[in-house]
């Protein structure tokens, strides 16, 4: 197997974030200096292309440069993650647009699939962005994803209308890879290499060792709704999750933002003037495998570039490990979750607070940003939890210092195909070991005499 080992060094200045004693969040922490090893070989499922990969990031922005380096950034995935937070960048910018035009117009281009949930053009057309940069980037056969959307629907003779409004979408996205310091097609794409990047992404490729899985619109009821949705993807190695990065357009950098219920907080946003103090109200998760450490960043606004690793700061899980003081975080569709039987058991281990229900893997972004200190879920029985629903989100928490287990506290395990297989029971996230020992104990206690 061969490998080369370079090293990256982006001069930057990365402002300090100061907290004053009257905000309720004051645990903001300041990101110190970064650099980049970057070891480019074969052992993720692909093999890298230094010299087409660095002809992909040409065209990177001038000012990402950072003044001194780190050492406590591991040296493992680094470019993988750069090129994997910039698509996602690309995509949040592509599902702005098109939600504001889902709220400002008819849904004409909301369809629902044979289990009747929802999918929209953004869909297709972030799956389709991913697929495309990524193979760029390493090449279309050293590269295995895994993702929710196919292209049967797009591939109907009725649905013309709707491939070339994706085709529109995609190409209109593409256009602004250079603020994103990626190179973009030289040409528009056609149908048939748009539909050719989506379907590149095959369920069959989770039973491998080594692949990208993503979730291209995660909660997308909250997406047709102007609420909280999610683009996820991952990098998944023997199993686990060594890579994760979530895209959460309506997720704000400042947590003072999330006491506006959202349709108050869009009306604001478009009365305001798009400043970098005004406009911060998505954001980009991030985080390696043996890193120790998760990253939050913002979304570009304005005409802005994209500059790695722009303004991302560090976050960290609660310190919280009191159940009366503590937040826990239940998907919003009761389909999916029982709400009774998390009811029953915060009851049970004394959490006060109100349940935080939120569309999407946004609510591991809550956990690991320290807004809420435990995810509960636990599907009536048939439903099967899939691969793209948990992989980025269950890396972001663990390596911001949280725990992630299967209600018998067991490690998820993503080797067994699109599903969790062996899943025990349910999902607990927590911000510690403390509160996390507690909601399984809850669990085995309460659990024969529940429904579910």
């Amino acid at each position: 197997m061969s490998s080369c080992t370079t090293t990256t060094t982006f001069p930057t200045k990365v402002p300090h974030i100061h907290s004053r004693q009257h905000d309720v969040f004051p645990k903001n922490q300041v990101l110190g200096t970064l650099s980049f090893s970057s070891k480019k070989n074969s052992h993720l499922g692909f093999t890298a292309q230094t010299s087409s990969q660095t002809n992909f990031l040409s065209a990177m922005d001038e000012n990402c440069k950072l003044e001194v380096s780190s050492t406590d950034i591991p040296d493992g995935y680094s470019k993988e993650l750069e090129i994997a937070v910039r698509a996602v960048h690309m995509a949040c910018l592509l599902c702005q647009r098109v939600q504001e035009n889902l709220l400002s117009e008819s849904s004409k281009h909301v369809h629902s699939k044979e289990d009747d949930s929802p999918v929209t053009i953004a869909d297709w057309s972030v799956q389709a962005i991913v697929s495309w940069v990524l193979s760029e980037a390493y090449g279309s056969e050293n590269v295995c994803i895994v993702a929710e959307e196919d292209v049967e629907a797009l591939s109907k003779a009725g649905a013309v209308g709707l491939l070339e409004a994706v085709v529109k979408t995609v190409n209109e996205c593409l256009a602004d890879a250079p603020r994103f310091g990626l190179k973009g097609p030289a040409t528009d794409l056609d149908a048939k290499a748009v539909l050719e990047a989506i379907s590149r992404c095959s369920l069959a490729g989770a039973r491998g060792s080594k692949f990208w899985v993503l979730d291209p619109v995660d909660g997308t009821l909250g997406f047709v709704h102007g609420d909280q949705y999610a683009i996820a993807l991952a990098l998944i190695e023997d199993g686990e999750p060594v890579l994760g990065v979530l895209g959460c357009p309506n997720y704000p950098m400042k947590k003072e933002w999330l006491s506006y219920q959202n349709g108050y907080r869009r009306i604001l946003s478009r009365l305001t003037a798009p400043t970098s103090e005004s406009s911060d109200k998505g954001s980009v998760l991030y985080a390696r495998k043996g890193g120790g450490r998760a990253w939050m960043q913002p979304l570009l606004c304005g005409e802005n570039n994209f500059v790695w690793p722009n303004s991302a700061r560090e976050i960290r899980v609660s310190s919280i490990d009191n159940p009366a003081l503590a937040t826990f975080c239940e998907p919003v569709e009761k389909a999916n979750s029982s709400h009774s039987f998390t009811a029953g058991l915060a009851h049970s281990v004394g959490l006060r607070n109100q349940p935080l229900r939120v569309y999407s893997m946004v609510k591991y972004a809550a956990v690991a940003r320290g807004d809420a200190e435990i995810f509960m879920k636990f599907a009536r029985a048939g439903y099967k939890e899939k691969i793209w629903d948990h992989a980025a989100g269950v890396l972001i928490i663990e390596e911001a210092g949280g725990v992630v287990t299967d209600a018998g506290g067991r490690p998820l395990d993503f080797s067994k195909g699109e599903y969790l297989e062996g899943l025990d029971r349910g999902i607990i996230a927590c911000a510690g070991a403390k509160l996390h020992e507690k909601i399984i104990q809850a669990v085995d206690a309460s659990w024969n005499s529940s429904s579910l």
